[in-house]
């Protein structure tokens, strides 16, 4: 009996996994995400395959229209200072960072990120481990009732 129990659970706990198992969401990356060109391509560069979509024509340049840095501008020449007197080198102002987390983080509530709430097949399976639970339960207080007879 305790055979049958054991691998009885078992399946229960192997379907579960298996029919919850759902493969990994990408984080949302976009261009809009990066100041700079040169920071897209460095993650495009980094993952392969380009799961984000930086690069829409293939041609191995992510988000072209991003400014690059360094340039001024593309329409006007930079003029030489009036004086030749030493000047101080510009402070450079650190930009927003590359970074891959979410833009708009996790929407909580009922079923995760579901603004619905649970499927019905999500109650189904909570249902099932519910009952499942009760069962194991009152299976192991019947066993040490019987033992103590």
């Amino acid at each position: 009996m305790r055979h049958r129990t054991g691998v009885a659970g078992a399946l229960i706990a192997a379907a579960a996994v298996v029919t919850l198992a759902q493969p990994a969401h990408a984080q949302d990356v976009d261009c809009s995400s990066f100041t700079y060109q040169e920071d897209a391509q460095s993650v495009f560069r980094g993952t392969p395959g380009d799961p984000y979509r930086l690069d829409e024509d293939n041609d191995g340049v992510a988000c072209e229209w991003l400014p690059h840095r360094g340039l001024t501008s593309s329409t006007t020449r930079p003029t030489a200072p009036a004086t030749l007197a030493p000047t101080r080198p510009p402070t450079i102002v650190p930009t927003r960072p590359a970074t891959l987390a979410p833009t708009r983080g996790v929407q909580g509530g009922l079923g995760g990120a579901s603004n619905t709430g649970p499927t019905a097949w999500d109650i189904a399976i909570g249902t099932t481990f519910v009952a499942g639970a009760a069962l194991a339960g009152g299976y192991v207080v019947r066993r040490r009732r019987a033992q103590r007879r």
